[in-house]
């Protein structure tokens, strides 16, 4: 690694020993559970909590709060380090750090933080994020989720759905409609009213569970509220860049895990007595496998070199996630094709990786949602600048 890629990748000591860590971390303990707990659909509660002990929960939460301090690359490190092993599990961290943690530290006073930061920067409660609906995806202004005040309390109702750690989550920052106007709440599990479904199956990212989240006359005590009535919009939309950068981030952790399998692969099979290295067409899926998965890397970390709570990275982190999510699949696909018959069975990663790729070509903003988003902000920048 030159001298400036590594400033890059580790701009500081801290991050170059965080990198260490992560990365040693999901060797060793994130990789050998991670295909039962595909086969089983769940979270490894259990091992989650040890990503508390470590410092993670807090990533970017603030030293004199408990947390570790650190910033947006700090994060990307993290997500890209632990998907190279186990994309499930980080989607589940992702969920519980970056959509909850992150989001509720931002827009929650010193009574909330007292409340609730120690528990899940531990990970005794696990925490997620309730936005999408059955009716309303990437429309989120589309929502149906309500909330009305009632006394000492706000009562909301609605459903919200395909939410990761939804089973094993005790609290939720959930956004409703308030006097027609997105406000944010934190919902605890004991909240009168509100439940979760059955766990809701899917293809990939199995490490990490979902469901339903329920509110039925559900009731919030009004010091639940995260910062002022109708606030909700700004803490979704700052959040949502954080969120796209470290689903960028996991991406290439599975891009580089699967380019390191075909050299590896096609290295030690032999066809025709000859490596399989030594044919055009694998070394096709090598090379370019390797600089698509360099590109992506590369506009992810110089992306989150420039994010934080107070630096808006709209355009950026839009064009990070929208590069990056196909390139995790396609190294993925060109894994198992380098691998034949293996890498499309279950001894191997790889098809657990191609089956959880998909998912960030969707989740955080569909790419069809990104193209939208950029060429709206690409064209204002341009008029902007008087079109020169």
């Amino acid at each position: 690694m030159s001298k400036h890629s590594d400033e890059l990748f580790n701009p500081t000591e801290e991050h170059r020993l965080l990198r260490q860590t992560v990365a040693e971390f999901a060797r060793r303990e994130v990789e050998p559970q991670a295909a039962q707990f595909d086969e089983k659909g769940e979270l490894n509660v259990e091992l989650f909590r040890k990503l508390g002990e470590l410092g993670l929960l807090g990533i970017t939460v603030s030293v004199d709060d408990g947390g570790a301090g650190m910033d947006a690359v700090a994060a990307t490190i993290v997500h890209h380090e632990l998907s190279k092993y186990d994309p499930g599990f980080c989607l589940a961290y992702l969920a519980h750090s970056m959509l909850f943690v992150n989001n509720f530290y931002h827009c929650s006073n010193e009574e909330q933080r007292e409340r609730y930061l120690d528990k899940v920067m531990s990970g005794e409660w696990i925490a997620g994020m309730g936005m999408t609906e059955p009716g309303a995806g990437t429309d989120v202004l589309a929502m149906k989720t309500t909330a009305v005040r009632d006394g000492g309390d706000y009562v909301l109702n609605g459903t919200k759905t395909y939410i990761t750690n939804g089973p094993e989550g005790h609290c939720f920052l959930v956004y409703a409609k308030l006097d027609d106007r997105l406000t944010s709440f934190v919902v605890d599990r004991d909240c009168p009213g509100f439940s979760t479904s059955n766990h809701i199956e899917k293809i990939g990212m199995r490490g990490s569970s979902m469901s339903e989240l329920i509110f039925e006359d559900c009731r919030v005590p009004a010091r639940n509220l995260l910062g002022e009535e109708g606030g909700g919009l700004t803490h979704m939309m700052r959040n949502l860049e954080i969120e796209r950068l470290t689903l960028a981030a996991m991406s290439v952790g599975i891009a580089e895990r699967c380019v390191e399998i075909m050299i590896d692969y096609a290295d030690q099979r032999r066809a025709f007595k000859e490596s399989l290295n030594r044919f055009g067409q694998i070394q096709r899926y090598i090379g370019e496998g390797y600089a698509m998965m360099q590109a992506a890397k590369c506009l992810t970390y110089n992306v989150a070199r420039d994010l934080g709570p107070d630096n808006r990275a709209r355009v950026g982190s839009d064009a990070a996630k929208l590069f990056a999510a196909p390139v995790g699949k396609t190294c993925a696909d060109w894994a198992m094709q380098v691998m034949g018959g293996a890498g499309y069975c279950r001894e191997f990663p790889v098809e657990r990786l191609w089956r959880d790729a998909k998912l960030l070509e969707i989740g955080g903003g569909t790419i069809e949602a990104h193209q939208k988003n950029l060429t709206k902000d690409l064209t204002r920048m341009w008029k902007a600048s008087g079109g020169v």
